[in-house]
Parts: structure tokens; sequence; C-alpha cells
């Protein structure tokens, strides 16, 4: 497991942000550090996404990924932005083969045994469980871990606070996905105390249900 994937692994919980406007940006980063939970994977949804991942990126102890990435060009454009991981919601040869040109871990989408088995045929062992609630949740990736033992989890799309303990004591879940840390509503208000809050209990849930 390269590095950055190892420290995805360690936290526990990736907020999953939907930035509309780059210049909120830093005050997130800094309520994510304040509150110990320094990472996040910034959609490539909207017009900002490539600027905030740049500012975010600003801050080296910050680890900062691009998500909802479906096309190599993407790949280009979140990598020249400072991108350090890329995530895909399924699972494309073009996305993993130019993350690969980049030196970038990736994480695709992938939810049935023919899914993954099409990642391991590309080398890769971590992907993500997306939507993981509509596509049998913590049930389905157990399943999933007998027939393929090496491969590591990270749902995403519909974990919560609430059930986010049957996830991670998952033993093939290295980590999950999820916006509840990172409302957008507190966002674009940039309350940077009330997210930092968020990212506070968020890691502090984390370390509860891992012991």
């Amino acid at each position: 497991m390269s590095s950055v994937l190892s420290r995805i692994c360690g936290h526990g919980v990736v907020p999953v942000v939907t930035l509309d406007d780059a210049a909120h940006a830093p005050t997130l980063g800094r309520a994510l550090l304040t509150g110990g939970l320094p990472v996040a994977e910034v959609t490539f949804r909207t017009h900002a996404a490539e600027a905030a991942v740049a500012a975010l990126s600003q801050e080296p102890e910050l680890l900062v990924g691009a998500g909802t990435i479906i096309t190599a060009d993407q790949v280009d454009r979140a990598a020249a932005a400072g991108a350090r991981f890329i995530v895909s919601p399924g699972l494309s040869r073009s996305v993993v083969a130019r993350a690969a040109a980049h030196d970038l871990p990736v994480i695709p989408g992938a939810v049935t045994a023919t899914e993954v088995q099409a990642a391991l045929e590309l080398g890769l062992t971590a992907l993500k469980f997306f939507p993981a609630a509509s596509s049998g949740g913590p049930a389905v990736i157990s399943a999933l871990a007998a027939p393929f033992p090496q491969v590591r989890f990270m749902p995403t799309g519909g974990v919560s606070p609430q059930n986010l303990s049957d996830y991670l004591t998952i033993p093939c879940v290295m980590a999950a996905g999820g916006s509840w840390m990172v409302p957008q509503h507190l966002v674009a208000a940039q309350d940077e105390a009330a997210l930092s809050e968020q990212a506070r209990r968020s890691a502090a849930l984390v370390a509860q249900i891992r012991g």
C-alpha cells in the first residue's frame, strides 16, 4: 500500500467536499487541520474544483485528492492542481492509466465481483465501494472480502456517523468517504469553528470505533 493510501487508512474517514467557490477552500483546509482530520477529496463536479484543489494543496500537511474523476483529462487537471490521489465513481482503464502516468494512487469504484476482478487485473487493490448504501452496504462488502482477501474498500454514499461503525469494523474497509463533516452550508458560510468541530467529532468517532 502506498504512503498516501496508508494515510487515508489511518484517518479512517475521508471528507468528500464539493466547493462552488475556491475562495472557501483555505478556511475549510484550516478547519480540517485544527479538527485533526487533515484529508479531503474534492469532487470535480463544479467549475471551482481545480482552483479549490490548488488552494487546499498549499497546506503541506493536508492530504488533498480529487474525486468524481471520470476522464483522463480530468486526471491531468487534478494532477496539475496538486492532487495527491484520484478517486473515481467507476472503473475506467483510461483514468487508471493516466493516474499511473502521473504516479498518483487511484481508487476507482467497484461494487461487483466482475468489477473487482477487472480492477485486480489492472494491478489495483484499493477500491471505492460506491454507492455504498444502495449497493448492499456492509453485507456486500463482507461477501466480496471472501474471494478477494487482498482488496481494501472505501465505501462512500450513504455513510453517516450512525452507520460508520458498521463499515469500519469490517477488516477489509480501509476508510469511509462522507460529506457529513463538511456540510455545504457551513463551507459556504466559512464557519471555521463549526467545521473544525465536525472534523474533530468525526476523528474522535473513528478512534472510538477502532478502539
